[in-house]
């Protein structure tokens, strides 16, 4: 497999947006469209697609450039309806994915928006939501049931073959320049590849001759995903003159925790001790994902020192194994004092030694 940097052309320190505007450059050149029927143009822009999933992804890329090719499988990457982007996608999930790449100047926008072609077939309009997760439900997994609104072609619509393109929902367009004439396929504007028109439509029906109907879709979402991460169910999108639905994209986002953050796989918390604790140590039930559990704290702990809990993270997709909950203990430091608290204390400062070297050099 080849190294996604010699991919997109770019060197290993290649700033985000030097590496989309080679990823837009080698798109545009190997897009299917312009290629027709050329196997390898297809292989060439897929593997583009491929190499851009990762390496325009902060985490992904840090992942890669640590561990090379086996570093693309960790945390977020999905199969078989679901993920994030990366490796094995085909031609719909890079259109849905990074359409915005092209924007709206694209000989090809049409195909990376709205309806798009497949095989040859048009196909409705991909629907995109958002499904807001709190940490319990990303912890074991969830089913949830979504209301979406979709457009689906309306009874008693008759169509005409379109003027434009025949029918053929393709058009070619022949282009002179200086290295000759050019000639590129694409989809027919006025019909958007259907290659039918409105003929007939029942009164209260949209000029596009479709109507709007409310639908309830059952999704299960597995455990570990992410913010980003996102489930394509097939066939739920919005329908096309030919009555062939596009699918509908569930992209996945995390609700705050009232006491948790999230890295990956890990969580972590912050807990604050009385300096009791601290001297003599103790054990303490803290909050987890799975409910309180029991954490040893050391004799002589010192404030800022992280605690590992292993397995008490979040599960990694497709995967038994889990992340871990990291604990930082912070010192409470009272502010007030009772007059015998204060005298013991005080009485602290002569039977204490001296601490020997108070100063270390930080990082910042």
């Amino acid at each position: 497999m080849r190294d996604f940097y010699d991919v997109l052309g770019v060197s290993k320190n290649a700033s985000a947006d030097e590496i989309k505007k080679s990823y837009r450059k080698l798109a545009l050149k190997f897009h299917p469209d312009k290629n027709p029927g050329d196997e390898q143009a297809e292989k060439n822009f897929k593997e583009a697609a491929e190499a851009y999933s990762i390496l325009s992804n902060s985490q992904k890329r840090g992942q890669y450039d640590q561990f090379g090719h086996a570093g693309v499988g960790m945390g977020s990457q999905g199969g078989g309806g679901f993920g994030g982007g990366g490796a094995h996608m085909n031609m719909d999930d890079i259109f849905s994915q990074f359409g915005d790449i092209f924007g709206g100047g694209s000989p090809f926008g049409d195909i990376f928006g709205g309806g798009r072609q497949r095989g040859g077939r048009s196909k409705g309009a991909d629907i995109r939501i958002k499904l807001s997760l709190d940490y319990e439900e990303i912890n074991k997994g969830v089913e949830k049931k979504i209301k979406i609104k979709r457009s689906v072609l309306a009874e008693g619509v008759k169509f005409t073959n379109c003027a434009t393109c025949g029918g053929q929902g393709q058009v070619t367009q022949i282009t002179n320049t200086v290295l000759g004439r050019m000639q590129q396929t694409g989809v027919c504007p006025r019909c958007s590849g259907s290659g039918k028109t409105i003929g007939h439509r029942p009164s209260g029906v949209a000029p596009d001759g479709m109507i709007k109907k409310d639908k309830t879709i059952n999704i299960k979402v597995p455990a570990g995903v992410e913010s980003g991460n996102y489930m394509t169910v097939e066939n739920q999108g919005n329908e096309d003159v030919n009555g062939s639905p596009g699918d509908l994209l569930v992209v996945f986002e995390e609700k705050p925790h009232e006491y948790f953050v999230r890295d990956g796989e890990n969580i972590f918390i912050e807990l604050t001790i009385n300096y009791p604790d601290a001297v003599f140590g103790n054990k303490i039930d803290i909050p987890t994902l799975d409910g309180k559990s029991a954490l040893k704290i050391p004799a002589g702990i010192q404030s800022g020192k992280l605690l590992r809990m292993r397995g008490k993270g979040f599960p990694m997709l497709r995967s038994s194994s889990k992340g871990d909950q990291i604990v930082r203990v912070v010192i409470n430091t009272p502010s007030s004092f009772s007059k015998g608290s204060k005298k013991i204390i005080e009485s602290l400062k002569t039977e204490l030694d001296p601490i020997k070297n108070p100063y270390s050099k930080i990082d910042i």
